[in-house]
């Protein structure tokens, strides 16, 4: 554990638990790890990825404009397994945002307990599925491509993860708005949210 928060605090890819599945990370903090990222998996830097937070209280530290409905929403749906694409009108972690960076894709998971307790000390990552572009979510280390292992700076065992990716919500726009029904009910979440906005 000590070796992957060095790893992330230097700049370099590691693979971590999740409440879903095995995560590709790197220090969210400035372009070059992200662009490391990208690159080891075959991503398209026009692709966003996910600012992943230890916990709710650092999202809000790395996103201070996340208040207001966008706060509410974040509080009512995290920590679990979404991915919120919320407003991002400071333009905040660029190398993040892909195409678009007045939105973000932020999540904050029910970490293992190894992970979270790297997270603790790091804030947030970058955080995208461990396999290459259209493969399949890995759940177990030896799911994840070798040509990722072989080049990530630490890996966490987690053991077998539950497997199904985080459910995507973009709450950018008047109505939300499912990208990707995943590992939580997306209709259940969108209710939730209406209630706590009602």
């Amino acid at each position: 554990m000590n070796d992957a928060a060095e790893a992330i605090r230097a700049g370099k890819p590691v693979i971590l638990p999740t409440d879903t599945v095995y995560g590709l990370c790197s220090s969210a903090y400035s372009a070059a790890p992200s662009e490391k990222l990208y690159k080891l998996k075959g991503r398209d830097l026009r692709q966003p990825s996910a600012l992943l937070a230890a916990d709710i209280e650092m999202l809000f530290e790395c996103l201070p404009e996340l208040r207001g409905r966008a706060g509410v929403i974040a509080r009512v749906l995290l920590p679990g397994p979404y991915t919120l694409i919320l407003p991002n009108p400071a333009r905040r972690y660029r190398w993040v945002t892909g195409d678009n960076p007045y939105t973000i894709g932020v999540r904050v998971p029910e970490l293992p307990d190894a992970a979270d307790r790297i997270l603790s000390h790091i804030g947030c990552v970058v955080a995208t599925s461990a396999n290459l572009p259209g493969g399949p979510e890995p759940r177990r280390i030896e799911d994840i491509p070798r040509e990722i292992l072989e080049r990530v700076a630490a890996v966490v065992d987690a053991g077998e993860l539950p497997g199904t990716p985080s459910t995507i919500i973009d709450f950018t726009g008047a109505e939300p708005r499912v990208v990707r029904e995943g590992a939580a009910s997306a209709a259940d979440a969108i209710d939730r949210v209406s209630a706590a906005l009602a």
